[in-house]
């Protein structure tokens, strides 16, 4: 469990940053090249790419070649897992389904406090 909340962590800590969540939101209308996300900055081209390989070591963000250009787009699987996270972790504990007897998971969840994950 404790690993879970590292790794879930590490997806906040990419978020910890207003240019970095401004890059999630373009990202979450659609993939786009380095060179279109520049637009919407008053940062360098320097500055946008240490954003963008934060993003991606955080598996919020992929990015994949296509010719000479970069395109980047949203980890839908890893912005589920946020949302999942902050749910478990600001959810009411009464109606948390991570007790005994009411874990509907089946065995499938990544929230980490599951006591069917171990």
């Amino acid at each position: 469990m404790a690993n879970t909340f590292a790794a879930n962590a590490l997806l906040f800590k990419a978020l910890s940053d207003s240019n970095r969540l401004q890059i999630i939101d373009l990202l979450n209308r659609g993939e786009q090249c380095a060179c279109h996300l520049l637009e919407h900055f008053s940062i360098s081209q320097p500055t946008l790419s240490h954003h963008l390989k934060i993003l991606c070591d955080s598996g919020l963000v992929v990015a994949r070649k296509e010719g000479k250009m970069t395109m980047y787009a949203m980890n839908s699987d890893a912005a589920s897992t946020v949302k999942e996270c902050l749910c478990v972790v600001t959810g009411n504990p009464e109606d948390c389904t991570c007790l005994p007897g009411k874990c509907l998971c089946g065995g499938n969840c990544t929230c980490g406090a599951c006591p069917c994950k171990g």
